[in-house]
């Protein structure tokens, strides 16, 4: 008898002694990207448990720029990660918040910042900011410890905003100190590009933006307004060299082929003069509560009150009072777009991790660029 355990154990042990071998093995031999994407989704679940919901100005907020920065920059890539206080008022309250960032030094004079808003929105309807913008969160946080081994031709700065929901009040601090003295806040030049990293996923499209040809109204200054394309276009030429579904929306009346809106931290670098991208998963072709603009992210039916399938809107507009919406709504929970969309979020993270790894490897030229 106790021949027979020692042999069912030794086997046991044999097993999982395999098993691990193997599973290390898997790991070792996939890309980069494949490993922060994997990353980033247990991330994810770890900014959902221990966060949830994220205030602009609240303690989940401030943990979550704290305590995950700390553990996933700090800890992994032993280079100094930088914060700056970010005081605002809303509705006569003063709030206190942060941007977060780190700088991996490259070899030439670019500098690229990748930035997120790290707060969140729509708490009393449900929402836990997933898609807005806990995954986009996830990715920055996974990329530090794969841009510390690589060797880069530009500077990456990798910036987390805070308090962007309710005024873009992180990111505007953030570019104010730039302009005031890059090499101080960052230790690399003044940025060359940007890249805006706002909802990557859960919506039916990914896209890649570019500012309006008309300057956006929140801008001081005219003379300083950078609406160039030239990093959205990059971005694209990757995308198709890898065969990675990301397109430009089609042209409607409020805004022209590829642009968007101010709505978003990409604005204020815009304003600053530094050429911007923008990655988004949304619908532009749904014709929604304010027109073509985006807002509207999905034809799934379940967030729709009544949906006109063929014409992409609501059938009763006066009436309807979902959207198509995600951002800031009970759905944007892991649980119910698992639901709603079984595999999208992965497969869309994927999509864009790959995208920047391979913009960050490509023979490209990020150097000061005018409209």
């Amino acid at each position: 008898m106790t021949l027979t355990f020692f042999l069912i154990h030794l086997l046991l042990v044999t097993q999982l002694l395999f098993s691990s071998i193997s599973l290390a093995r898997t790991a070792s031999t996939l890309s980069p990207s494949a490993q922060v994407s994997t990353q980033s989704w247990q991330i994810l679940q770890e900014i959902v448990s221990e966060n949830g919901a994220r205030p602009a100005g609240s303690s989940s907020e401030r943990q979550l720029l704290h305590d995950f920065t700390n553990r996933y920059w700090s800890q992994s890539t032993g280079l100094a990660v930088n914060s700056q206080p970010v005081t605002f008022t809303v509705k006569g309250i003063k709030k206190h918040s942060a941007n977060v960032w780190i700088t991996f030094p490259g070899k030439s004079e670019g500098h690229l910042v990748i930035g997120a808003h790290a707060d969140s929105t729509g708490e009393d309807e449900g929402s836990q900011g997933v898609t807005d913008n806990g995954i986009a969160v996830a990715l920055l946080l996974a990329m530090g410890q794969q841009l510390s081994t690589m060797e880069l031709n530009e500077s990456v700065t990798l910036v987390l905003f805070g308090a962007e929901e309710v005024g873009l009040f992180g990111s505007q601090a953030f570019t104010a100190a730039l302009q005031a003295d890059s090499r101080f806040l960052t230790g690399a030049p003044f940025p060359t590009a940007m890249i805006n990293l706002d909802t990557i996923a859960g919506g039916d499209h990914l896209y890649i933006h570019s500012p309006t040809k008309k300057t956006y109204k929140r801008c001081d200054k005219d003379d300083r307004y950078n609406s160039s394309a030239s990093v959205r276009d990059s971005l694209m030429n990757v995308a198709s060299a890898n065969s990675l579904p990301f397109q430009l929306h089609p042209a409607y009346s409020d805004y022209q082929e590829g642009e968007t809106g101010e709505w978003s931290d990409h604005a204020p670098f815009a304003c600053a003069g530094i050429p911007v991208g923008y990655i988004e998963a949304t619908n532009f072709s749904i014709n929604g509560r304010d027109g073509y603009d985006g807002y509207s992210q999905t034809l799934h039916p379940l967030l729709w009150d009544c949906l006109d399938h063929s014409e992409k809107t609501a059938c009763y507009p006066d009436r309807e009072r979902r959207w198509g919406y995600i951002w800031h709504t009970e759905a944007d929970r892991l649980d119910k777009l698992n639901q709603l969309y079984p595999g999208r979020l992965r497969t869309q993270l994927n999509a864009v991790t790959e995208l920047l790894f391979n913009f960050l490897t490509s023979d490209k030229s990020l150097q000061p660029d005018g409209n």
